[in-house]
């Protein structure tokens, strides 16, 4: 139990989803090109919120599975990133968790209709990094900072959605790490 706070809810020692780097744009704007492996994700989609109360609801919905709200009705250790998708214009968000290696090849089943396993196929993706505490608005700031400098150089990447990636508890105040992701095409 000790640990699981731990990990939960100072984000140390989480797993993530195996990726390496492609390419490193550092001037002007920096980001980073990734290739992502499959990997399988928990999922809630929230409709007609916010995105800030979407999160929220999303993420207590995932927390109560990987707290045993599945169908062996085990604990699974928090993993990072927590991602949102968005479409902007779309009050419909997907909250999704990373589940842990060991859960790769058989997570458990929710038990929670509303909460899905899904896997997601590997992916080249544009990630933007930044830190500090992240809102809606910061998140949403950044992917146009992301998107106008992939536009600059010519880049071709799915424009119609982003997703917003954070790794840290709410109660870590320093060294935050916040992620907006566009896949390319």
């Amino acid at each position: 139990m000790i640990k699981f706070l731990k990990q939960t809810f100072l984000s140390l020692d989480l797993q993530s989803p195996r990726w390496s780097s492609v390419e490193t744009m550092v001037i002007p704007e920096d980001y980073e090109l990734r290739q992502y492996e499959t990997a399988k994700w928990v999922n809630t989609v929230i409709r007609g919120e916010t995105q800030k109360e979407a999160m929220r609801q999303g993420f207590w919905k995932l927390f109560h599975y990987i707290q045993g709200k599945n169908e062996k009705e085990i604990k699974i250790d928090m993993a990072v990133p927590v991602t949102c998708l968005v479409k902007p214009g779309c009050a419909d968000f997907k909250i999704s968790f990373f589940l842990p290696f060991e859960h790769q090849d058989s997570p458990p089943q929710p038990s929670d209709s509303e909460v899905f396993v899904e896997e997601r196929k590997a992916a080249t993706i544009f990630v933007r990094s930044f830190g500090g505490f992240a809102s809606p608005e910061k998140f949403a700031e950044e992917a146009e900072v992301l998107a106008r400098s992939l536009r600059n150089r010519g880049q071709l990447f799915h424009e119609d959605f982003f997703y917003t990636a954070g790794y840290n508890s709410p109660f870590k105040l320093f060294n935050r790490h916040n992620e907006v992701w566009y896949f390319k095409k």
